[in-house]
């Protein structure tokens, strides 16, 4: 293939198609369910506080700090999960039309290609999600009393205090545990596969809407659990505001720095530490990512058969 003709297939109409509608699906979902991410995320951080459920926290949060407090930091959030999945999308629909123009697509190849754009969705947007997690747990009542409170008046006045106070290199906070959440994909498309041929061992039909809806939700609930103690991990490192002493404050962005937050939790608090905020994650990513797919799939339906462009079977994910 020559080098101009992958020129033209990373800067395309359809990738631009796919990333829009990927981007708005995301948007759209993330709003709907965006109280399940906040006691979550409250959970995963306030290690001290006592309530495990998601309504008992959810209850919690709207008594102590209002009936909006649920939806604390959603602007910020969805900022960065636009621009997270517009460049997941593009990415991901470039590259595959690049690189499998002419060959036969497999799994194999997807999931490499689903990894690459996810290394380089995490390296691109990871300040805008150090930004709005900061922002999102602002003015939190907190049960944990090494948490310092920061004061910031929006993304910029963010961006700008995290720089001047503790350098460039702190917009990047928790970007090896993300990087190794890219993997997330990759366990749940694995147990989707195998959840696929058990159904259809023996016989030679294709799968209705309910039973795929069921096996992936299947898949990626068990992804996230498998990957969930890396992603409070990642929560922590994002968050950046509990004291520390200075030497372990420099390990923070390494091998070292994850180690040591996974061992302090369970030392603390146990495995079972390591998976607060769990139940509210799982709720939210399964019914997030059912319905973003969904609204992806419909907007992207639309646009190419509207603009009249037949949409490619390999575009499909």
């Amino acid at each position: 293939m020559a080098p101009a003709d992958q020129v033209a297939d990373v800067f395309s109409y359809e990738s631009l198609v796919h990333a829009v509608a990927g981007a708005m699906g995301s948007v759209t979902a993330m709003t709907v369910f965006f109280p399940l991410d906040t006691a979550r995320l409250r959970l995963q951080v306030d290690e001290n506080r006592k309530s495990r459920s998601t309504p008992a926290i959810l209850a919690e949060i709207i008594k102590e700090e209002g009936l909006l407090a649920p939806y604390r930091g959603w602007f910020p959030v969805i900022c960065s999960l636009c621009c997270s999945n517009f460049v997941y999308f593009y990415c991901f629909h470039s590259l595959k039309a690049s690189w499998q123009q002419g060959h036969r697509a497999s799994p194999g190849k997807d999931l490499f290609i689903g990894i690459v754009a996810g290394i380089v969705n995490v390296l691109v947007t990871t300040p805008l999600w150090v930004v709005n997690t900061r922002l999102k747990l602002q003015g939190a009542k907190f049960r944990n009393t090494d948490i310092r409170q920061t004061h910031y008046k929006g993304m910029l006045d963010a961006f700008s205090q995290i720089v001047q106070d503790e350098g460039v290199g702190a917009l990047w906070n928790g970007t090896f545990p993300s990087l190794l959440l890219v993997l997330n994909p990759a366990v749940q498309f694995m147990i989707y596969e195998g959840l696929k041929r058990q159904l259809r061992m023996g016989i030679h039909r294709e799968l209705s809407a309910s039973e795929v809806f069921v096996i992936g939700a299947i898949a990626k609930a068990v992804a996230t659990t498998v990957t969930y103690p890396l992603q409070t991990v990642q929560s922590i490192l994002r968050f950046g505001q509990h004291r520390q002493q200075a030497e372990q404050s420099r390990l923070m962005s390494s091998l070292k720095g994850v180690t040591y937050l996974l061992h302090n939790r369970i030392r603390k608090y146990g495995v079972m530490g390591l998976f607060k905020g769990l139940e509210a994650k799982l709720l939210q990513t399964v019914l997030t990512a059912a319905l973003m797919f969904l609204i992806y799939e419909k907007i992207a339906g639309f646009t190419f058969k509207a603009m009249g462009v037949r949409r490619p079977m390999s575009s499909r994910r």
